[in-house]
């Protein structure tokens, strides 16, 4: 069994700046989505502090894959409209940090292949296309799901891997997750309204008077609070809001994931597979995961279940066959009781607003959910899907509670 590397914040690396007694804006976490909500605020003139437990990007959100991947195009919703409007906004807002901060975050459109193993998904994928090309439109711009009998590109995918055909999607993207927190960390770093503070972690929140204790000792007071440190924001939340402890807002979900030195071009696109994600990089790397893990006992550790994805990968992708692992992953992603993500406000207490449960879409929506949740700290009601509103996934956690 293999260990992966410890992304804990050690104390003592650096000292931190004095906090303030008080903040307009006090935003936990320092993953992607508490980056962004921090990017936001800054943008907006909001003075506000952002406080990470361990290190910025030290959870979830420093992993290795970085996909973005859109919901299928049938069935068009509210909620697959705000994804995609997401995913297309996505290119500019990074263009935009990467031109002020002189870095990277990884990003390319590169597009991708979806292997049709069996006879009966080529009817679905063709029907599909047709959905795409009725739903996929952003003003001017088309994005596609073509069908073929062969993967869009040689030297990649191996013909055997699509028995009935291949699909090519032109929506799909990707970043580096740590070259994206370090573009964002270096953004927040210049800023004129936020500080930011690692090493300081929140264990608990009055959302009555506006409180927060730290582990230090230390208690800060705050206009709002904005809660976006992953699957730790459950219980905080659910505190908060004064909910009974057997309430579950979510539950963390262990992820494996690992990286392969591969010399692989980086214009290849993604490749998708029955929850398997093969994600080349920028630097000729190629990152495979992942697993979703509900019962776990090791949260941090790889194991076999990941040594099949790197088997399946090679199968679907023969030049893998033989790269050297540079890094085996293994981490806890957020998945709220409602499945998608969790904004807003309770109208009891409307100090605290919720910005967690991404789990899989986190970095191809954290964008667009912090402009939720910044419209909430302004007062105003954001336009996003119902199901990802705070008091939906309150609803369904107290009925499970009920239940038992």
């Amino acid at each position: 069994m293999a260990k992966a590397d410890n992304p804990a914040f050690e104390q003592g690396q650096s000292p931190r700046t004095p906090l303030p007694g008080s903040v307009p804006l006090l935003i936990v976490g320092g993953g992607i989505m508490g980056l962004w909500a921090a990017v936001k605020a800054e943008r907006l003139g909001i003075d506000s502090l952002l406080v990470e437990a361990g290190r910025f990007g030290g959870g979830a959100s420093g992993g290795l894959l970085g996909a973005l991947m859109p919901h299928m195009p049938d069935r068009w919703s509210d909620k697959k409209q705000f994804q995609f409007d997401a995913l297309v906004a996505l290119e500019e807002e990074i263009a935009g940090l990467e031109a002020q901060t002189g870095l990277s975050g990884g990003y390319r459109r590169c597009g991708r292949i979806i292997p049709l193993p069996k006879p009966h998904l080529r009817s679905i994928a063709e029907r599909h296309e047709r959905d795409a090309e009725e739903n996929w439109r952003s003003g001017e711009r088309r994005f596609h799901w073509h069908v073929d009998e062969r993967p869009s590109v040689s030297g990649w995918v191996g013909d055997a891997a699509g028995e009935a055909g291949f699909v090519f999607d032109t929506l799909a993207a990707r970043v580096s997750p740590r070259a994206m927190i370090a573009l964002l960390s270096a953004f927040l770093r210049k800023a004129r309204h936020v500080q930011v503070a690692e090493g300081c972690r929140v264990v608990s929140l009055d959302a009555d008077v506006g409180r927060a204790a730290l582990s230090s000792g230390e208690e800060l007071s705050f206009g709002h609070v904005v809660v976006a440190n992953g699957h730790d924001s459950f219980p905080l939340i659910r505190d908060a809001l004064g909910l009974e402890a057997g309430v579950a807002l979510g539950q963390a979900v262990k992820g494996q994931a690992a990286l392969l030195d591969a010399a692989a071009d980086p214009a290849m696109p993604v490749v998708f597979l029955n929850g398997l994600y093969i994600v080349p990089h920028e630097d000729g790397t190629v990152a495979i995961g992942s697993t979703s893990e509900d019962c776990f006992s090791e949260p941090f550790s790889t194991d076999e279940k990941l040594e099949k994805l790197l088997a399946d990968a090679c199968a679907i992708v023969p030049s893998l066959a033989g790269a050297p692992v540079l890094e085996r992953w293994a981490g806890l992603r957020p998945k709220a009781v409602g499945r998608d993500p969790m904004v807003g406000a309770m109208t009891g207490t409307p100090k605290l607003v919720a910005l967690s449960g991404g789990f899989k879409v986190s970095f191809g929506l954290a964008h667009f959910l912090a402009d939720a949740a910044l419209q909430t700290v302004c007062g105003h009601t954001p336009v996003i899907p119902s199901g990802f509103r705070l008091r939906e996934h309150v609803s369904i956690a107290s009925a499970d509670f009920r239940k038992f």
